[in-house]
């Protein structure tokens, strides 16, 4: 039922409400300034980030209608609806701020309710403000009315991307969420590896809540392939349930590099101290966070925040993470829009769709109205520059905030930083600020990261990747000679050859970025030496030849 009532939505929504239709107008505003302007906002409040957004965004609109010079009088009247975790209950409680006079919606949390609604704002004219949403493909062409007032997965990725390439792995595995989030995530960081000529080399997708054996079952598969590089983008409800599976299956150990997305650096700012068991399942992790220069007006507002979460709520402390920050501007930026519409002789008015009124429906979808005025107020939303908790806030062209950047950390019994990204001067130690006013230098010999503490609490740079347990191996073909048995020969009664030639081509293979799974086969009746003249012929069956050393031959197959 729940299918075919979305469907409907969507096919009466997408048919085009705003086009081709009679319309009448249903509130005609004065030529005054109005007292009150209706927002709405929309997420899930059990989550962390619900809990800890829902607190910034009162907070916002409190200081908001406290200062005189914002809005000149008007009030912002914000309504909250919680989606419960939810897409099904996202849609719906979106379309109940379409049954009022609500001209723009803070919102959603999570991308796949976004899909959606955004076909909605769109059809309606009612900007729809995420600062959580880091879909890449939610574009502005598709999408008119979404604005991102967060950092854009296209960053994180490509961040991501240049420390692979900075440590001079080749390949990687992604363990992701399967959904929007996750799948465009991670289609994303393909993107941006293959710039680097590097590449994902095995997808591990996940259900959106996994039981255990659901997490055992991906990462002993994880743990058959080559690849000792791990990126996991998921949520908070399964990512320290992975690392936990992991410890457990011996997969925390050397050799192992573990990068997680944001979501990690979110959960621990939130909900800081964790168990000394829950952080030893973290060790040697790196993650990213959403960098946000240091100010002034930030370190008020983090003085404040113990106070606004004083007491609330009882299941747990509330630490401060950076969508707090971008929720808190996310409502300014919004009443900046706000003064500058209403300056320019904006109205405030809705109209009601002809087409809408006939339809028979317990759905009420003839009480849905469009924002006449909501292009003008997109537009003052995309041209509004100011500087918030976040640092300078603003649009390029592309609508994407200004200036992307992340701080690197290496989890190590807390989150130490080993560095920072930006999409002007690459890999740094230094804060992306320090760069903005010198030449942009994306040189490798400019790329620097503090060294981490690896899984294992291992000091060296793993080495990314071992022989594969499952891997289709390479053949190669060992003169089995009488002469030159110092450079190489076969160990009686075994498969096993040693010598001079097989300890350079074995230390040659280390030396590689990448696996190289073989099985040495001999080649020749060792009665007398390999005919040279047979060895060349191979080349023709598409055998290739190997010259190791001191004329001996190995041959590839």
């Amino acid at each position: 039922m729940n299918i075919v009532w979305h469907l409907v939505v969507l096919i009466v929504l997408t048919n085009g409400l705003a086009s081709n239709g009679a319309s009448t107008s249903t509130n005609v505003s004065n030529s005054v300034r109005p007292s009150v302007v209706n927002i709405g906002s929309l997420f899930s409040f059990g989550t962390i980030v619900g809990r800890v957004a829902k607190l910034a965004i009162e907070a916002a609109i409190e200081d908001v209608n406290a200062d005189p010079t914002v809005l000149n009088g008007t009030q912002l009247k914000i309504t909250m609806h919680d989606s419960n975790i939810s897409g099904f209950l996202g849609i719906i409680e979106a379309l109940r701020f379409m049954e009022t006079d609500t001209v723009a919606i803070i919102g959603p949390q999570n991308a796949v309710t976004a899909h959606v609604i955004s076909h909605i704002a769109s059809e309606l004219q009612t900007p729809l403000l995420s600062f959580t949403v880091e879909d890449p493909t939610l574009s502005p062409l598709q999408f008119p009315f979404f604005v991102r007032t967060t950092r854009s997965d296209l960053f994180q990725m490509s961040a991501i991307a240049e420390m692979v390439d900075y440590y001079g792995w080749r390949e990687v595995v992604a363990i992701y969420v399967d959904d929007d989030h996750g799948r465009n995530g991670i289609a994303e960081l393909g993107n941006k590896l293959a710039e680097k000529r590097c590449k994902i080399s095995y997808k591990a997708p996940l259900v959106f809540k996994p039981t255990r054996d659901n997490i055992t079952d991906l990462l002993v598969q994880v743990a058959l392939t080559e690849s000792r590089i791990i990126v996991v983008h998921v949520y908070d409800n399964s990512g320290f349930l992975i690392f936990d599976v992991a410890k457990s299956l011996g997969m925390m150990g050397t050799g192992y590099v573990w990068i997680a997305s944001n979501w990690l650096s979110t959960m621990l700012d939130t909900s800081f101290p964790l168990s000394e068991d829950d952080m030893a399942n973290l060790d040697g992790i790196l993650t990213l966070r959403v960098y946000t220069p240091d100010s002034e007006l930030k370190r008020k507002f983090i003085s404040r925040w113990s106070n606004l979460t004083k007491g609330k709520p009882a299941n747990g402390p509330l630490g401060l993470n950076t969508f707090v920050l971008y929720a808190y501007d996310t409502v300014w930026l919004l009443a900046h829009a706000i003064d500058a519409f209403l300056n320019q002789g904006g109205k405030i008015t809705f109209s009601n769709d002809s087409r809408l009124t006939g339809i028979r429906s317990k759905l009420n979808l003839d009480a849905m109205s469009v924002f006449d005025e909501g292009n003008l107020l997109l537009q003052n939303i995309l041209k509004t520059n100011m500087t918030g908790l976040t640092g300078p806030f603003g649009f390029t062209p592309e609508r994407n905030l200004i200036r992307p950047a992340y701080e690197i950390l290496n989890v190590i019994g807390g989150m130490r930083r080993i560095g920072y990204w930006s999409n002007y001067s690459g890999l740094s130690v230094l804060p992306p600020e320090t760069f903005y006013n010198k030449p942009a230098n994306r040189s490798s010999s400019n790329q620097r990261l503090h060294d981490p503490i690896w899984p294992g609490q291992s000091s060296q740079k793993p080495r990314g990747w071992v022989f594969p347990n499952n891997g289709r191996r390479l053949r190669i073909g060992v003169p089995y000679r009488v002469s030159f048995r110092e450079f190489v020969s076969q160990v009686e009664g075994t498969d096993m050859f040693t010598g001079y030639c097989i300890d350079v081509f074995s230390a040659a293979l280390n030396l590689l970025p990448y696996a190289v799974p073989y099985k040495l086969q001999p080649f020749g009746d060792g009665r007398k030496n390999s005919s040279r003249t047979e060895l060349v012929r191979l080349i023709t069956t598409g055998v290739s030849v190997i010259f190791v050393c001191r004329g001996v031959f190995l041959l590839v197959k």
